[in-house]
């Protein structure tokens, strides 16, 4: 009956009043928490979590009691992981657990908002001091139904901050700039702030910005951006250069987003947690370097936007010698219905099943596959869940984590 009902048109509209009413009531119960905070928000497609990561790093890295919450963990000083599949969680648990967050003396708290959150008025009451945008890609259309829909739902949040940070780079700035007049813009070919001296490496990049001399840990030219962003927020903030700089090279890493997973084994294998068109697309650019075959493991997820599966299928295709199509969360979706796109995807790429295109619609036994087939000096590249816990089948959440099962997998191989 759920789902016939949130298939009919117009549902997510029909159900905007009772989102209001709830944001109003989690709000009033709390106090409206955000209140005794300075907020910044960060949205767009891609690049969320590790902005947000990168910037609450940094602040606390400078000295600042700083409340984190993302797609992937919550807290202040010591961070829960999310477990549920929801960046931008319900407003009842968003506000509660920034009423914890205010409680425990945070001067700062970065925020990870949707536009499914934005949509849902779930940030209602939320005073968001700096808002920055990471980019706008094909996503989320099941929800938003156009591309249009979408961009402008996210525009809700620059029109509410005080100042914006901008990425010039994607088309969509050029409409958020109408919505506000405090703003300054980054990017790597456009932007009043850009790179200079700029190298990318299998461990990350660095680049000069300015005076600022950024180094991160993490690769891929992404990163960039992600840095770009957060070091203009803490040039807004007043932090000295030296802060921007040891705050940013001082996150080693962020859970599912460009992993290395090193157990001795001859190859390199890589958890990512790029689900949509573009994020596989940059995934794939990060690594201009490589030279032996790359083999790629990716599914998709019931109940999202479908349009984007033999997208993606012919993505994986293009940039992978091998690729293995597996199960995501799958929901109440049939997942060899699911997985037939991609493969239809892949197939226009020239893929033949059997021979360099594979379906194997049991996670673990996909990702055993790619490490089978990895010989010395390869990439294993395992895409879609990243850091979550718990892949979701159509009898609810079962216990999975892409980066342990692999850590145990290549354990046992080695053996």
């Amino acid at each position: 009956m759920k789902k016939f009902l949130t298939n009919l048109p117009f549902y997510n509209q029909a159900v905007l009043p009772y989102h209001y009413l709830q944001a109003v009531v989690a709000g009033v119960k709390n106090h409206w928490p955000a209140k005794k905070l300075r907020v910044i928000g960060v949205t767009g497609t891609n690049g969320k979590t590790t902005t947000c990561f990168m910037i609450w790093q940094m602040l606390k890295t400078a000295g600042f009691k700083t409340g984190l919450m993302t797609t992937v963990a919550y807290g202040v000083d010591t961070l829960e992981p999310e477990l549920g599949h929801m960046t931008t969680v319900d407003a009842f648990t968003l506000n509660r657990r920034i009423k914890a967050i205010a409680a425990s003396g945070a001067e700062f708290l970065v925020l990870e908002v949707t536009s499914h959150a934005l949509a849902e008025f779930r940030t209602l009451g939320i005073p968001f001091e700096i808002a920055v945008f990471t980019n706008l890609t094909h996503d989320h259309l099941d929800y938003h139904k156009t591309l249009t829909n979408y961009r402008n739902t996210k525009g809700k949040l620059f029109k509410r901050a005080k100042f914006s940070i901008f990425n010039a780079d994607d088309p969509a700035t050029s409409y958020y700039q109408t919505l506000t007049q405090n703003y300054i813009t980054y990017g790597i070919k456009t932007g009043e702030n850009r790179p200079k001296n700029l190298k990318t490496s299998i461990s990350g990049v660095s680049y000069s910005l300015g005076d600022i001399k950024i180094k991160t840990n993490i690769p891929g030219e992404f990163n960039v951006y992600n840095s770009l962003a957060a070091a203009l927020v803490g040039q807004k903030l007043g932090l000295t250069t030296q802060q921007i700089e040891k705050g940013i090279s001082s996150l080693t890493s962020v859970e599912g987003r460009m992993n290395l997973i090193d157990e001795g084994q001859p190859f390199t294998v890589i958890v990512d947690y790029a689900h949509a068109p573009d994020a596989l697309e940059k995934v794939f650019a990060s690594l201009p370097h490589h030279t032996g075959r790359i083999i790629s493991i990716h599914g998709g997820a019931g109940r999202r936007d479908p349009s984007t599966r033999p997208i993606r299928g012919r993505i994986l295709a293009h940039y992978s010698d091998i690729v293995i199509i597996t199960e995501d969360d799958s929901r109440d979706e049939d997942v060899n219905t699911i997985a037939e796109a991609f493969i239809a995807g892949a197939q226009k790429e020239g893929k033949v099943l059997g021979q360099d295109l594979f379906k194997e619609l049991d996670r673990k036994k996909a990702i055993a596959l790619g490490l089978k087939l990895a010989r010395k000096g390869d990439l294993v590249l395992i895409l879609g869940k990243g850091h979550e816990k718990t892949i979701l089948r159509a009898d609810g959440p079962h216990e999975f984590s892409d980066i342990a099962v692999t850590r145990k997998l290549l354990r046992q191989k080695s053996h």
